[in-house]
């Protein structure tokens, strides 16, 4: 850590860049470059990329960047510039695919539970664009499923999160030993124990709807940090395995 390498500086200014010009100057931004749910109408295939340059505000933003900068700046170093930026958008990459998989999942057993109860699809695509329904569709489904539904269905995902979770996962396999902490939870812990904890802490988020850092997941894409988290894993033991050591 301490050196800023060069794809990290420019992956850095080109996220404040987004950053500035969509909470200050385009707002329209956030909402036709962050990752829309793909039956949302507001979809574009270009989103799979775009929204890993979105913050949702200056914190996340903030903690992201220095994520990047502290976890990946050692890698970039090992590997090169070139290396570092397909491993970085691999892991944003895979880790939209599964955050969006997840959804698509969760999305359909819903949708399926209500066309199965015969609640028609009128009825449904009404809930999906206005949030309103007749309270006549509580008896066969709770409340909690159709605020998921909704939320699915509307909630874009912004942020650099996934591509850095997968650097964390990088970092924690190439650098076991190095000691880490939280804010919350200053006392230094080897990467190897922390960083599966963190993750461990997202799926249990992402699965159970409860979050140690906020009610109710908080908005978090807690499947998309596990995602890249999963895409890391799955190219560090093939780099491992096949001795890829640096991209000229």
């Amino acid at each position: 850590m301490g050196k800023l390498t060069t794809a990290i500086k420019n992956l850095i200014i080109i996220n404040v860049l987004f950053f500035v010009a969509a909470h200050y100057i385009l707002p329209q931004l956030q909402g036709s470059l962050a990752l829309y749910f793909p039956k949302n109408e507001h979809f574009g295939f270009w989103q799979i990329i775009t929204h890993m340059f979105m913050h949702a505000n200056f914190m996340h933003i903030l903690f992201n960047m220095y994520a990047l900068w502290a976890f990946g700046s050692p890698l970039e170093q090992m590997w090169g510039s070139k290396k570092f930026l397909f491993f970085y958008f691999s892991a944003g990459l895979g880790a939209a695919a599964i955050y969006t998989g997840v959804n698509y999942f969760q999305f359909n057993n819903i949708y399926n539970q209500l066309v199965n109860s015969g609640i028609s699809t009128t009825d449904i695509q009404q809930l999906l664009t206005t949030g309103s329904y007749n309270t006549g569709i509580l008896q066969v489904i709770s409340e909690q499923k159709l605020t998921e539904l909704y939320q699915i269905y509307n909630t874009p995902a912004v942020g650099a999160s996934g591509a850095i979770y997968g650097v964390l996962v990088a970092f924690g396999m190439t650098f076991p030993n190095a000691k880490l902490a939280l804010i919350f939870f200053p006392v230094p812990i080897a990467a190897k124990y922390f960083i599966p904890v963190l993750i461990g802490l997202d799926l249990f988020s992402g699965v159970t709807g409860f979050s140690l850092f906020s009610s109710g997941g908080g908005g978090v894409a807690h499947f998309a940090h596990v995602g890249g988290a999963i895409i890391g894993f799955i190219m560090m033991k093939y780099w491992q395995t096949n001795q890829f050591k640096r991209w000229d």
